[in-house]
C-alpha cells in the first residue's frame, strides 16, 4: 500500500466576535501521494518564494525535489513564524506581502458569505443602475486580445494561452473593460472564471468590483487607468508585450506601447488600431457614474 507523502486532517479556520461567526473552511482533509504536488501558488512578487525558504526547516513542511509541500491548520500563524525567522529586510517584506494576500483572500470570502449578492450584482446597489453602453463586438475584441492597446492585448492573450494572469494585469484589463469599453463587470468576471486556473468566486468578483468602482473598498469611480501609461510603467522595455503580441516584435520600447503614434506599417500593419479613444471614453465613464449617483 502506497503511503501518502503528506496528510492534512480537519483543516479549520473560523473567525468569531461581536455576534458573528465566519467559516473560511471547516473540517477539510486530504492526502498527497507520490507523483502529486501540493504547492504554494502565487503571482510573481507575491512573496511565495521567500515564504517557502524561511519555513523550509519547519516540521510541518516536506521538501521533495525542490517542491514545497505544506501541512498546517493556521496559515496566519505560519506567516508570523516565517517573518520571525526571516534574516533580511527583503525576506520580511516577502512574508508581509504573503500575509497581505491571505488577508485579501479571506476578506473577500467573508464579503461573499455575508453579502452573497456580490456574486452577480454590485456591492453598492446604486451602481446596479449604471448605463453600460459597450458592444458585443468590443467585448469580443477584448477577450481575443485585439483592442489595439498592447498591454491589454498581451495580458488577454496570456490568459487565453496559460489560464493565468498577473494581478496588475488583471486590474488593467478589468478596468479597461469597464471604464474604457463601458461594459458591465459581470461579463468580464464570468470570462475570467471560465479561463483562470486559479479562479475563485469570492476573489474574482471582489477584484472585478474593485476595478469597476462598484465594490466594498473599490477604486474610486473616477480612478481610470490609462492603458498606455500602465504598460510603460510595468513593462517599460516592452518584453511582455513582444512575447504575447508578436505583431509588435519589431518596435522599440517607446513605440511598442502606443504603435498608432508611429507608422503602423512598422508592425506589419497586422495589429489593429485602438478600438476606442481612451480620453473620450474616460469622459463618458465619469458621466455614466455621475448619472447613476444622481449627481
Amino acid at each position: 500500500m502506497v503511503e501518502p507523502l503528506l496528510r492534512v486532517r480537519d483543516l479549520t479556520k473560523i473567525y468569531s466576535g461581536k455576534g458573528h461567526r465566519i467559516v473560511a473552511c471547516e473540517d477539510v482533509s486530504f492526502d498527497v501521494y507520490p507523483g502529486e504536488v501540493l504547492g504554494i501558488v502565487g503571482e510573481s512578487g507575491s512573496g511565495k518564494s521567500t515564504f517557502a525558504k524561511v519555513l523550509a526547516g519547519h516540521p510541518a513542511y516536506v521538501v521533495t525535489g525542490g517542491t514545497v509541500l505544506f501541512e498546517g491548520n493556521d496559515l496566519f500563524a505560519l506567516a508570523a513564524e516565517a517573518r520571525a525567522r526571516a534574516t533580511s529586510d527583503a525576506a520580511r517584506k516577502g512574508c508581509d506581502v504573503w500575509l497581505t494576500e491571505l488577508v485579501w483572500r479571506e476578506f473577500y470570502q467573508q464579503i461573499l458569505a455575508n453579502h452573497p449578492h456580490v456574486a452577480t450584482r454590485c456591492f453598492r446597489p446604486e451602481y446596479d443602475a449604471l448605463g453600460w453602453s459597450g458592444t458585443d463586438a468590443q467585448f469580443d475584441a477584448w477577450r481575443a486580445g485585439q483592442t489595439g492597446y498592447p498591454i491589454v492585448d498581451a495580458a488577454m492573450r496570456c490568459l487565453d494561452a496559460t489560464g493565468w494572469m498577473h494581478n496588475r494585469l488583471r486590474m488593467i484589463v478589468s478596468m479597461f473593460l469597464t471604464k474604457d469599453l463601458l461594459l458591465p463587470w459581470q461579463r468580464g468576471e464570468r470570462w475570467f472564471m471560465q479561463r483562470l486556473v486559479d479562479g475563485d468566486l469570492a476573489a474574482n468578483s471582489g477584484g472585478w468590483q474593485w476595478s469597476a468602482g462598484t465594490g466594498t473598498d473599490a477604486a474610486p469611480y473616477f480612478r481610470i487607468f490609462n492603458p498606455v501609461t500602465q504598460g510603460r510603467r510595468f513593462d517599460p522595455d516592452g518584453e511582455f508585450i513582444r512575447r504575447w503580441v508578436p505583431e509588435l516584435a519589431g518596435l522599440d520600447a517607446k513605440a511598442v506601447h502606443a504603435p498608432w503614434e508611429g507608422p503602423l506599417a512598422a508592425a506589419g500593419a497586422r495589429y489593429p488600431r485602438p478600438i476606442v479613444d481612451h480620453a473620450v471614453q474616460r469622459g463618458r465613464c465619469l458621466a455614466m457614474f455621475k448619472a447613476a449617483r444622481g449627481a
